[in-house]
This record gives structure tokens, C-alpha cells and sequence, in this order.
């Protein structure tokens, strides 16, 4: 990276550990994308409860040439089962390390371009696991991740709800990058 890694810690135990286990996991991404120029992360146990571990909000902001800033934000309370620092380092590193993939791909022009979002709706959850399935007007099936839900919405999902996306090839086939739940009429008129 040409600028050394920034890391913020705020109430963390042990940080000399903590900084240790940043330091490798952001040098890690330097294999995804070698121009990476600047890493932030911000690491923050906003948890007043007293006793042993607690949760942790994990915030990595990567800089790359061409590129807005890729910004990983990882809430605590969003995900209660995050509770061990090295579980939610992993996961937002893990997170980060997509992101990067995905600018490559579009670097080399491997993602196909669409000039707008594709149209589907929910066929199947997993609550507990995090992940659901569009299914495609023309009957195809997209994997997606609560990630990729806009606004932190994956819980309001349900089965059938009506989504557009933006479809990307992800490791293990057809993925959505970017899933947006559609009003309907009947929510229209609530607001």
C-alpha cells in the first residue's frame, strides 16, 4: 500500500493483538488488487455491558486508483452471533476482500455492463445463515447475500417481495450485488 495502514481501536482489549491481526488481514488484500493505496480501520467495542468479550463494529474504508471508496461497515448489533473481535474482523475483511474482487472484474471488463437493474423476486430465505435467492422473470435463480440488501433491509424480506438487482458473476455462479426491495402500492400509500 503506499500509505501505512491507519487503524482506530476504542475500548478494545488487548490492542497490541488486535493491531496485529489488522495488519495481516489488510495486507492480505494487497493480492486482490495490488494498487490498493490506502487502508482506514476503525474498531470499536461499543458494548457497556460488563462482562467477558462483547460486540464489536468493524469499519474498513480501502482506497483504490479510479475507484470511489469501497467502504465495509460491520454494526454489532446488526448480527448478535458477532460477539468474539475475531469473528468480526474476518467477517468485514472477508467482506472487503469481495469488494476488491468485484472492482477487478469490472477493471477487466469481466462484469457485463447493463444499462439498468434486472427485476425478481424472492423465492427463498435463510435468516439464520444470511442469504436468500432471487428468482428471474425468465425462471433463473440469483444467489444473494444480506450484504447486498440496500439500507440493511434483509430482515424486512420476505418470500415474494418483489426486488431489482444488479447481477454480477460471483465465485460460485450468478450473484446480486446490489439488492433494492420494491414498494408496492400498498406500502406506497402508508408513507
Amino acid at each position: 500500500m503506499e500509505v501505512p495502514i491507519q487503524i482506530v481501536l476504542k475500548k478494545i482489549p488487548q490492542p497490541a493483538a488486535v493491531r496485529e491481526e489488522v495488519m495481516k488481514a489488510a495486507g492480505v488484500l494487497e493480492r486482490f488488487h495490488p494498487r490498493v493505496t490506502s487502508c482506514r480501520v476503525g474498531v470499536t467495542n461499543p458494548d457497556t455491558r460488563h462482562r467477558q468479550g462483547g460486540l464489536f463494529d468493524v469499519h474498513v474504508v480501502l482506497q483504490v486508483p479510479g475507484r470511489r471508496d469501497i467502504v465495509i461497515s460491520r454494526r454489532a448489533e446488526d448480527q448478535p452471533e458477532r460477539e468474539h473481535l475475531n469473528v468480526a474482523l474476518r467477517k468485514a475483511f472477508a467482506q472487503a476482500r469481495r469488494q476488491l474482487q468485484d472492482t477487478v472484474r469490472e477493471l477487466r471488463g469481466d462484469v457485463k455492463a447493463r444499462a439498468s437493474r434486472d427485476v425478481g423476486k424472492v423465492s427463498k430465505l435463510f435468516d439464520r445463515s444470511g442469504y436468500g435467492i432471487i428468482e428471474t422473470d425468465d425462471g433463473r435463480e440469483i444467489y444473494f447475500h444480506r450484504n447486498s440488501v440496500a439500507e440493511g433491509k434483509f430482515r424486512g424480506l420476505k418470500i415474494g417481495a418483489h426486488v431489482r438487482f444488479v447481477e454480477t458473476e460471483g465465485e460460485k455462479g450468478p450473484q446480486a450485488s446490489t439488492v433494492v426491495p420494491m414498494e408496492t402500492k400498498r406500502t406506497a400509500r402508508k408513507h
